[in-house]
């Protein structure tokens, strides 16, 4: 972990973060989209799983060094399988290969934003934050 003033606040909420994406892929669909899910979400779905891992993917970033870029991407992977496992499980979900692939290219995205710029971004959030609190 990067040099952090909070890191036991930025471990807590990330693992509520990535509670919050487990749940949304756990929930009966029609909870999220009430009218027909199945008609627009089909495109969207794989959308949906690819920004959602980039999102996490420049989250991650922004915790740990560039050297551990790799260990974010693995971590990501075994959770997008561990989703498309739990989805299998319920009845009223299903797992993709799809969804796998989706994951996979919003990690690459996401960790590409993070190396043009962006990983260490909550070392900078963290510094401005304390200039503008005193």
């Amino acid at each position: 972990m990067l040099e952090l003033q909070y890191p036991k606040l930025w471990r807590l909420a990330s693992f509520a973060g990535l509670g919050v994406v487990l749940t949304g892929t756990l929930i009966p669909p029609h909870w999220l989209w009430p009218d027909d899910p199945r008609s627009a979400f089909s495109v969207s779905d794989k959308w949906l799983h690819g920004m959602t891992f980039a999102f996490l993917a420049v989250w991650f970033s922004g915790q740990y060094a560039r050297s551990s870029y790799w260990r974010i991407a693995l971590g990501l992977i075994a959770f997008g399988l561990l989703i498309e496992v739990l989805q299998r499980a319920v009845s009223y979900r299903s797992a993709e290969s799809g969804d796998m692939l989706a994951d996979a290219i919003g990690i690459g995205a996401g960790l590409l934003i993070a190396m043009a710029g962006a990983g260490g971004w909550s070392v900078h959030l963290e510094t401005w934050l304390r200039k503008r609190i005193g």
